[in-house]
């Protein structure tokens, strides 16, 4: 059985964290990133609208942080959202996704629960 994936419902990351990234990666320079999206933030380093000040909140995220929330341009997104994992995202903790997460009041995401397959186990 699969578990439903925490960012579905969370978006935490995309409303606290600066989404910068290579300024290659904007659709003008041969990148996906489509260019209306994004703020120049160094001569080399380029910043999703909405991420580049505090409070933050990415000009892509759509919904409710917290509640039910999609990028609007997930398939072009940067490398920076790309590899970034919700904490426990294939086997992994991300402290990063629990600091944004408690930023917006919610709990850190739980590993998932292991069976337990001791032999001491009784069936």
């Amino acid at each position: 059985m699969s578990q439903e994936n925490p960012c579905l419902t969370c978006g935490a990351c995309c409303a606290y964290f600066r989404v910068s990234f290579y300024w290659g990666e904007c659709r003008s320079a041969g990148g996906s990133v489509p260019d209306d999206r994004v703020v120049q933030i160094s001569p080399y380093h380029a910043a999703m609208i909405g991420t580049d000040a505090k409070p933050a909140r990415c000009v892509a995220l759509l919904g409710d942080v917290g509640c039910s929330v999609r990028c609007t341009m997930y398939e072009q997104r940067s490398s920076t959202c790309r590899e970034f994992e919700a904490s426990w995202a294939n086997g992994q903790h991300n402290p990063n996704c629990d600091t944004a997460r408690a930023a917006h009041g919610l709990p850190p995401v739980t590993p998932p629960l292991q069976p337990d397959l001791s032999p001491d186990r009784v069936a």
